[in-house]
């Protein structure tokens, strides 16, 4: 199915919202598309609008986005926002991207893809998918791999992995780091899709993923945590074929079509509050979501990914903001960053999740760090929705604790 097919309509929604501030919270304000009405109050000098603004269901976006990522928000987001607030080719940052589901939803949508996050990871599962190669072409290259002629170089993984597998996914990754080294920012198509289809296939809880069943794929537990999982539940992990396991995801992920035409994406690793190759007032929106206060450890979740892709994990300054006013201050440095690269008028739609059962409302503290910088703080947008699986798997409660309600602080540029 094409780009602009059923598959995609809510990747790529018409356009039904006024572009422009007051014409957007005024859409905003009048939502009723699910049914319900949007309700609107202050709260503490914070005016809030409160519905549920887009789908809670699963795979409703493009397939392209379908890679696990922990705490990562649906591509709905990011779309509600580029629709409202954006036109076509304008540039869309996160500077935060994770998995990269705003530079990706910016593609879909004809914008132009702008990405950052301090973990090369990320660029890693972004960049292929912005300019997918065919699957006769990722089946073609897979052949190249001498996937019979690797040792073990690892026995602690065997908690994962059958031998048979951890041999050919050795032989896997000794290929990629050989063909598309970390310090190549532009491997061939191919390499690089495989690459991005590995990472996110090592391990997990169905025989669609290389390991024997262990967790789902964006929370990646410990050796000795796996073994005593083995042990609970007798398991012995299964061999896999790995090139056909990426073969079908790859599948998967193109079954809606390949992104249309855009703009050059620009994709950066670095600190979220220096983007000095990002010119400034270039930007038109920033969709993001940083990390949360003290609640998801993203360097224990990616252990795995990290040392499959060659990338040294001790190494990534990744941020974890235990305290209020450390959270504040990085909000804060963010925040000046954004300032710099948004053009006048333009916006920041600041994502942020309920933690500590709601004792600590984080779109109050970046209200609170945004205070004197040049924007317009114009409303917290409240997307109310049922749990999600992640939300389940933590065991929060629905609009109680975690991600299962998006928080949105949406800001305008002076």
């Amino acid at each position: 199915m094409s780009p602009g097919g059923q598959a995609n309509r809510a990747a790529r929604p018409a356009r039904d919202v006024p572009l422009g501030s007051v014409d957007f919270l005024s859409h905003v304000k009048a939502f009723d598309r699910f049914g319900a009405k949007t309700a609107a109050f202050d709260e503490g000098g914070i005016p809030y609008l409160v519905n549920e603004f887009w789908t809670a269901g699963q795979r409703q976006a493009h397939s392209i986005h379908e890679v696990s990522y922990r705490a990562c928000f649906k591509p709905q987001l990011p779309a509600f926002f580029i629709n409202g607030l954006t036109e076509a080719g304008a540039a869309v940052h996160d500077p935060f991207m994770g998995r990269g589901t705003t530079p990706i939803q910016a593609a879909l949508m004809g914008r132009r893809p702008v990405g950052n996050d301090i973990n090369p990871l990320s660029v890693l599962l972004t960049r292929p998918r912005l300019d997918p190669p065919t699957l006769t072409g990722i089946a073609a290259r897979l052949k190249e791999v001498d996937w019979d002629h690797a040792e073990i170089e690892r026995e602690d993984l065997l908690a994962f992995y059958h031998p048979a597998t951890l041999r050919r996914l050795t032989a896997l990754q000794r290929w990629l780091l050989t063909h598309a080294p970390l310090d190549n920012p532009n491997p061939d198509r191919e390499t690089d899709w495989i690459r991005m289809v590995a990472l996110n296939r090592l391990t997990g809880h169905s025989p669609g993923f290389f390991s024997g069943r262990t967790m789902p794929p964006n929370q990646a537990v410990s050796v000795a945590t796996q073994l005593k999982l083995n042990a609970k539940t007798g398991m012995v992990p299964p061999p896999r074929d790995i090139a056909a396991i990426i073969l079908k995801k790859s599948a998967s992920l193109l079954k809606d079509g390949m992104p249309g035409p855009h703009p050059p994406a620009h994709l950066m690793v670095g600190p979220a509050s220096e983007t000095a190759s990002i010119p400034s007032g270039s930007v038109t929106l920033t969709v993001t979501s940083p990390p949360f206060l003290d609640i998801v450890q993203y360097a224990d979740d990616n252990w795995l990914r990290c040392w499959f892709a060659g990338i040294d994990v001790g190494a990534v300054a990744i941020g974890m903001h235990r305290t209020e006013p450390a959270w504040i201050e990085m909000v804060r440095n963010v925040l000046a960053e954004q300032a710099r690269i948004l053009r006048s008028g333009g916006h920041v739609a600041f994502e942020v999740g309920e933690v500590r059962r709601g004792k600590i409302l984080l779109e109050r503290l970046v209200w609170q760090a945004a205070e004197g910088l040049p924007f317009v703080r114009e409303a917290v947008l409240v997307n109310q929705q049922a749990f999600t699986k992640t939300a389940n798997c933590w065991g929060v409660s629905n609009n109680n604790a975690g991600t299962n309600s998006n928080r949105i602080v949406l800001l305008r540029r002076l």
